[in-house]
């Protein structure tokens, strides 16, 4: 991994994981919002790399979308 990422390109690649893994199951950010309990305005902030999630709440994600936490934080 580049050690030299912004936060922000950071934030931003890991919401690209995350809308690729819930357009993979077919979902759209209001079910997945549903499924987490969230807002779907939550979830469309992740995806913009608008929103730093907690470790914790990556987790609940990565379980939800039924993915390998490694899929989600893997930034290239």
């Amino acid at each position: 991994m580049n050690i030299d990422i912004s936060k922000e390109e950071l934030l931003k690649k890991f919401g690209l994981n995350v809308k690729f893994a819930r357009m993979k199951k077919g979902l759209t950010q209001e079910q997945l919002a549903e499924l987490m309990d969230i807002h779907w305005t939550y979830i469309a902030k992740i995806e913009t790399g608008k929103i730093n999630m907690s470790l914790g709440k990556i987790l609940e994600l990565s379980k939800v979308l039924k993915t390998d936490i490694n899929r989600l934080l893997l930034i290239e």
